[in-house]
């Protein structure tokens, strides 16, 4: 994705395994997930979420969970989340297969679909 990408990360990144409804509070989707975590006073996280809803409706068996960074320290800190927005692709077993810090852009939500599905 564009901007502060943090490239690929394989195996749930930070050591952790795949990602599940445990973990992320919801349900993900059938082909993949797009993973957001945002903040309440954050501008660029409200930008984003709009920004990925539209994808995922776009594609079909694509979740978007918000996850608010705040609540979910346990979570942040395992995978180290560093700033909001960040977002995580995670393919349909779970596992991380990219990661962006930073407002991504439509086009690059797309094609880093593609690494999952």
């Amino acid at each position: 994705m564009h901007g502060q990408d943090e490239g690929r990360r394989g195996g749930g990144g930070g050591g952790r395994g795949p990602l599940g409804a445990a973990e992320l509070g919801a349900e993900p989707g059938e082909r993949a997930s797009l993973v957001q975590f945002s903040s309440a006073f954050c501008q660029p996280c409200r930008a984003t979420r709009r920004i990925l809803a539209e994808v995922a409706g776009m594609v079909e068996g694509v979740a978007h969970i918000e996850i608010d960074a705040e609540d979910r320290l346990d979570l942040v800190r395992a995978l180290g989340i560093e700033k909001t927005p960040t977002v995580l692709v995670l393919d349909a077993a779970g596992r991380i297969v990219r990661r962006a810090a930073g407002m991504p852009r439509k086009a690059d939500v797309i094609a880093a679909l593609g690494a999952a599905v």
